[in-house]
Order: structure tokens, then sequence, then C-alpha cells
């Protein structure tokens, strides 16, 4: 049978229950094979329970103490108990310099000790009994994940002034670097926001007209690589060279969010409007040149375009790309059937060719085709192919070659291009 004797206000500081009529020590810690919570007991003395119920410090150092024990038992182990039993005397009955120097000798928690509201200069000189003077029962999780993290930056090398912190924090990646930045000006502090919002202007303005288009090789919601570094390269200079005193982290975090913004902006604008953003949009549904194209992919599947229809040719190719590319869905081919004529992208290899059909097949000969490549830079380069072809056609790409009718040459260039 098993009774509570005494427990704090937090659930996981260790409980004293009496179990068949001796008095113990328990403690969640932990997780068992199955990421259950381990549940662990030892025995005290009532000279130990009346400790723990009137010196919350005490009770907390000894918590932080047996939590090594417990870690070391794993998944599966069994607590030491005489190893924790050992640690009673010590911890909770003898004199704040005896237990100082105890902690100087044993491993312990010192991250349940900064939660509970100890002060860190003293825990780092080795003075954990004054450390703990102010400490609460209701922890502060956040306190101790920031001294981590400040730990961390510190063995990189990487010194924080209140402005850098003040930064991360207005971004929300003081915790978490890789978390998605965003702005929480309540987050600081009201001296320094100020300061913040200056940073944050210098940066607005560096990348004011720039952009992150879409790149629909990886799907309808990827944004351009080069378009990302672009803008993190300009905004990281701007912000530099006017507040040459932030750290790296600050400049970082800074075009994260610049970046961030403009790739959510890019990814919620409808397919036309992008592509008239990104300068190649092709609406030719007034010329009466072309009336239909048909677009396919690697996969034999097939959509067509209308020039009577209510969407671009550019913007219903782009988003078939995105709803159809893939790791092995990456051909895609823009024909025109009518002038004979197409081009086809091959996103594996940055190249495209462009097809001209050169004598019609009779039934008694097949059709002659010309085929011509050319090595592609990025989606931009993919954006202003389509462009110009949807509006013109092959003779419209003439003027972006050179174009390869030589698969030897075209080979050859493309392992220089890669090789570099």
């Amino acid at each position: 049978m098993r009774d509570i004797v005494f427990t704090r206000q937090s659930g996981w500081i260790p409980n004293v229950i009496r179990e068949d009529g001796e008095l113990k020590l328990m403690l969640g810690a932990g997780a068992d094979a199955n990421h259950e919570p381990r549940t662990f007991t030892f025995p005290i003395g009532e000279a130990h329970l009346a400790v723990i119920r009137n010196d919350l410090a005490r009770h907390l150092l000894l918590w932080s103490a047996v939590l090594p024990l417990c870690d070391a038992a794993g998944t599966r182990g069994r607590l030491d108990e005489d190893a924790a039993v050992a640690l009673l005397d010590p911890i909770l009955l003898a004199a704040p310099a005896d237990v100082d120097a105890l902690f100087r000798r044993i491993r312990w928690d010192r991250s349940r000790l900064i939660a509970h509201g100890a002060d860190i200069g003293l825990l780092e000189r080795g003075q954990v009994c004054a450390a703990m003077r102010a400490a609460t029962e209701t922890p502060n999780g956040k306190r101790a994940q920031e001294y981590h993290v400040d730990r961390r930056r510190a063995e990189r090398g990487a010194v924080f002034g209140p402005l850098d912190a003040a930064i991360l924090r207005y971004t929300g990646q003081y915790l978490h670097g890789a978390t998605v930045p965003r702005r929480m000006p309540d987050a600081v502090d009201s001296a320094l926001r100020p300061e913040v919002m200056r940073v944050i202007a210098t940066a607005e303005q560096a990348c004011a007209g720039m952009r992150i288009g879409r790149d629909p090789r990886r799907g309808n919601r990827a944004t351009d690589k080069r378009d990302w570094e672009r803008m993190e390269t300009t905004v990281q200079a701007a912000v530099r060279r006017a507040h040459p005193e932030l750290v790296d982290d600050a400049v970082g975090t800074v075009s994260f969010l610049m970046c961030s913004e403009a790739a959510d902006r890019s990814r919620n604008t409808p397919m036309e409007d992008d592509e008239e953003a990104a300068g190649h949009r092709a609406d030719f549904r007034g010329s009466g040149r072309k009336t239909a194209l048909s677009f396919t992919d690697d996969k034999g599947v097939e959509k067509k375009w209308l020039r009577d229809g209510p969407r671009t040719a550019a913007a219903e190719f782009w988003e078939f790309v995105g709803d159809r590319s893939a790791g092995d869905n990456e051909v895609f081919t823009i024909e025109d059937e009518e002038m004979g004529e197409g081009i086809q992208l091959h996103f594996y290899a940055d190249s495209i060719a462009r097809i001209t059909t050169l004598r019609e097949g009779d039934g008694r000969s097949d059709p002659e085709y010309r085929v011509e490549y050319r090595l592609v830079d990025g989606i931009g380069g993919y954006r202003n192919l389509v462009g110009a072809f949807v509006r013109g056609g092959c003779a419209a790409l003439e003027q972006h070659g050179p174009w390869m009718s030589d698969v030897a040459e075209f080979e050859r260039a493309r392992r220089r291009r890669d090789a570099r």
C-alpha cells in the first residue's frame, strides 16, 4: 500500500510516500523501452522528511543529484539505491560549505536548478546553496533552455550583446535557430525595441523590390534557392555595413526573416501573378499565331492549353510541372502540334531541347526532326526559355543560344559545366 506523505505544487519535484510502512522518496525520470515515464523510489528517514518539507532549496538540490542516477538506470535497469541513500545526509543535513564541496565532486542536473530559479552566476562558481536562496516551486523551463543555448554559443565562441539577443528574441529564434522566424516585438525589452526595429528597417530597405520566385520543379510551394541566396546575401551585407557590432547569429536571423517572408508571399501568390512578377509573363491570348499547346511529362500524362482559356500558357505549364514533378518524373514537354515544334525540359540535367519538324511522315516514311540542345542555368533560365517559346515558338529561342545539334558536343559541354 502506498500513501503520499508530502508533495509540492510542481508534480515533477519528488514526492515523499509511505510504502508498506517505510518512508521513501519517489520521482519520475527517464523513460522505459516503450517511452513511458519511469518511476524510481528509495528509502529516506524522518529527519530527511523534515528537511524536505521545510527547505525547498535542499529538496531541489537532492533532486538534481539523484537524477543522474536515474539516467544511469536507463530504460530497464534498477536505480542504485545505495548511491541514492548515500546522498541524503550530505545534501539534506550537512553544512552549506560541505554541500558545495559535495557538488564539486558528483554529477548533478544543473538545468533543474536553473529552471527553479537558481542564481546562474553562483552556480557556476560552485556556490550551490547560496544559488538556491531564490528558488521557486514553479519551474521556468524556458530559463533553463536559454542557459543551455547560451553555453553552446559560448563554446563555439559566439558572445552575444544585449542587441544581438534582442534581435533573436524578436524573430523567435533565440532558443531554436531552425524555427521559422516571425516578428515578435513583445518578446523584446521595450528599451531595446527601437534599436531592433532600426536593424529590421535596414534589412527591409536592402531587399525592397527583391522577390523569391517559385521553383515548380520541386512542387507547387517550393521556392527558388538562388533567389533566396541572392536576397540573403544582399540583406546580410547591408546589415553588417550599417550595424557592424552585430554577431553573425543576429545578422543571420534578420536575413532569414526577410527571406522567409518573401518566400511565403510567393507561395501564396497565384501562378499568373508569380509569372508576371518574375518578368516572364507569357500572355498571348491576343496573339493570332498560337491556338493550343500540349504539355506532357515523362509518365505520359498530358494537359492541353487553349488560347481562349482564362489562364496564360506559362502559368498553366508551371502549375502542371508543380503538380507532376518528382524524382522519377523530371522531363516535361511543351508542344505546338499545329506548328510542328516544341521544347523538352530535362530537369535532371539542367538542359533543354528544342525540336522542329522538318518533314512530316506520310505513312511510307517517318517524320524528320531537328533537335538542338542547350544548357540551362536554374529555374530562372527555364522560365526565360519557356516564356520565349510560348510567345514566339522555336524561332524566338534563337537569341537564347548557343544551341547544339551534336549530342556528343552537348555532353562534353554538360560535363565541363558540372565539373565546375
